[in-house]
């Protein structure tokens, strides 16, 4: 029987710094064939169009299969499987698969799901990578110590709900082989410690949790882990159990769940181009700031330039960069992704990035 092909799952939240990641990942990959799975959260591409955009021999626009009909831990069945299908069925298959979640995917069910036999016997998980952004952790956010909330709720009834950001956390920590604290450049030494022994003591035995900067990490350190994660799923336990699991009998697929993704909104915001990039970035940021936006990104033309302007928000924090020439078919716009807790106003948030 051939060997299975080795897949890759990077999951983290909101402007961890996956695509980042993958990027990197993807232009010291040393001849090695990658394709991927880019689950999309909004109606805009953006992750995948920068992965479509490094121009690497190994991995071509047809290697980046984007997902975008809903998470991609709900779309098991419709989605994903099909997709990774096509995949395998290349004349020419992939050396490795890497599958990037959405900020607001469970990595458990996406990992299940290659225990299913119409994939089971050529795919294995090869590891899960969870990417966390390291300045944001460290000051509290988007995290909770599991053991803490829970003694709290045995003394305090009321005390009986988590946020939904803290769930997704918890799950994605819960399922990794891999804990890539991104963004350690923004830290001090003792920020930067304090963080890996703590999320060293939630994670699983034997996780190894490594610092980066700008997703910079060796290939050989993300990929080639062996660790075949859906034979090892009883230690991957979500922590909140969202999931509702028909009998193991292999012909029901309807793996229902409830993860709060209705607590979530997205929608994008169209306007012409913009003239002066680092006063657009200051604007955006205080319009992130007012209206307390999770995550901004998206693409700018800039007046008398003929490179395209990726903008990555996390919180105020912006990063931009122009990263490729627009094709003489590209409208000459600016178009972002505003991605936050459900009851954004809109009118309000459009307005203020169109001014």
């Amino acid at each position: 029987m051939p060997a299975k092909i080795p897949a890759t799952v990077v999951t983290g939240f909101l402007g961890a710094g996956k695509t980042t990641l993958i990027r990197h990942m993807l232009q010291n990959a040393n001849g090695l064939r990658i394709a991927l799975i880019i689950n999309e959260f909004g109606d805009l591409g953006v992750d995948g169009e920068i992965l479509k955009g490094c121009g690497i021999e190994t991995c071509t626009d047809d290697d980046v299969m984007e997902l975008s009909n809903g998470c991609i831990c709900c779309t098991v069945a419709d989605d994903f499987v099909p997709t990774l299908q096509k995949l395998l069925d290349r004349p020419n298959p992939p050396d490795h698969i890497v599958i990037e979640t959405s900020g607001l995917a469970l990595p458990q069910p996406l990992v299940r799901a290659f225990s299913w036999p119409e994939i089971s016997t050529r795919v294995t998980v090869d590891g899960v990578v969870t990417v966390v952004d390291g300045k944001a952790v460290s000051e509290g956010r988007f995290a909770h110590n599991v053991a803490a909330v829970d003694a709290q709720r045995k003394m305090d009834e009321n005390l009986d709900h988590e946020t939904p950001l803290s769930e997704l956390f918890e799950d994605q920590i819960a399922c990794a082989d891999m804990i890539v604290v991104n963004k350690s450049d923004l830290l001090d030494a003792e920020e930067a410690e304090a963080l890996t022994a703590r999320l060293t003591g939630e994670a699983r035995k034997g996780v190894q949790v490594i610092r980066a900067s700008h997703g910079a990490l060796p290939v050989d350190v993300l990929l080639g882990r062996g660790a075949a994660a859906e034979d090892d799923m009883d230690s991957r336990h979500e922590v909140h159990h969202h999931h509702h699991h028909d009998d193991d009998d292999g012909d029901d697929h309807d793996h229902e769940h409830e993860h709060g993704h209705d607590e979530f909104e997205s929608f994008v915001v169209t306007r012409p181009e913009i003239t002066d990039p680092a006063a657009f970035a200051e604007m955006v940021a205080d319009v992130i700031r007012r209206h307390d936006i999770l995550r901004l990104k998206g693409f700018a033309a800039v007046a008398g330039k003929p490179m395209r302007l990726t903008l990555q928000a996390v919180g105020p924090r912006i990063e931009t960069y122009f990263d490729r020439p627009l094709t003489a078919n590209e409208p000459r716009e600016t178009r972002l992704v505003v991605i936050g807790q459900a009851g954004l106003d809109r009118a309000a948030i459009e307005t203020a990035l169109s001014a």
